[in-house]
């Protein structure tokens, strides 16, 4: 079955809005886990606006031997107070997986995959580093992409496709063509060797087709849709419903 990697970057985000320690990250995590979620995300910033790195080092406390532990980041900005760094966050817990986005450091959620012919030379490097800490790596890319075969030349094990587009066609009742996007860019990757992951804007409503769509999807990281559903639900009742959507 497809993994459902909870992304808690969110109750970080409600904790810092207020200061001290409630909500409680690692809290929330436990109660993902508990009801059955395969995965905790999380998506530390240099801004350091919601997840930082003590949380990074308590969760993956959490999650060793238990479910898998999945940092997502942008690989080449460099460390600064309270950040030292993707590259030193994952050597300091050798999570499971780490997801390279091309983000900036302001940017307020990922829009974009990568541009492979573009950012292949500074990739390379990075994946290599990051296998040497005995990690799968992932690359988050574009469904669109004409060149996700390249992430598997440049040593990535797995590319997270970006669903931002097919989830905003869903919402606007036409989501056909971005659809096919996604299933022709996960049997291109399959093609290669890549499993393949995806995430960005997937919730109850549009995870169905997409998850039916793609036989061959190995995980799906949700966070803001998923904490935002659990409001009115609560939170491991909304896990339990996106694993119901998984196992059909």
């Amino acid at each position: 079955m497809t993994v459902l990697s909870v992304n808690v970057n969110k109750i970080a985000v409600l904790r810092n809005s207020r200061g001290g320690r409630e909500p409680d990250v690692v809290r929330a995590a436990s109660t993902c886990i508990n009801a059955g979620a395969g995965g905790i995300t999380v998506h530390p910033r240099p801004d350091r606006r919601h997840i930082v790195a003590d949380d990074v080092l308590a969760l993956a406390a959490l999650c060793r031997g238990k479910v898998e532990f999945n940092i997502e980041g942008n690989g080449f900005a460099p460390a600064r107070d309270g950040y030292p760094g993707l590259l030193a966050l994952v050597r300091d817990v050798a999570p499971t997986q780490c997801t390279l986005v091309p983000d900036a450091d302001g940017q307020l959620t990922s829009d974009h995959g990568f541009d492979l012919r573009a950012d292949g030379s500074r990739l390379r490097p990075l994946i290599a580093d990051l296998k040497d800490c005995g990690v799968r790596v992932s690359l988050f890319m574009d469904a669109t992409a004409d060149d996700i075969a390249r992430a598997a030349e440049l040593g990535a094990d797995r590319v997270e496709l970006y669903t931002g587009p097919y989830a905003a066609a869903f919402a606007s009742g036409d989501p056909a063509r971005t659809l096919a996007q996604c299933v022709a860019a996960a049997e291109k990757a399959s093609r290669a060797g890549l499993a393949v992951n995806a995430g960005h804007d997937l919730n109850q409503r549009n995870l169905p087709d997409f998850a039916a769509a793609i036989s061959n999807l190995a995980e799906v990281s949700i966070g803001h849709a998923l904490i935002d559903e659990s409001l009115y639900a609560g939170l491991a009742p909304t896990v339990h419903a996106y694993l119901e959507i998984l196992r059909a």
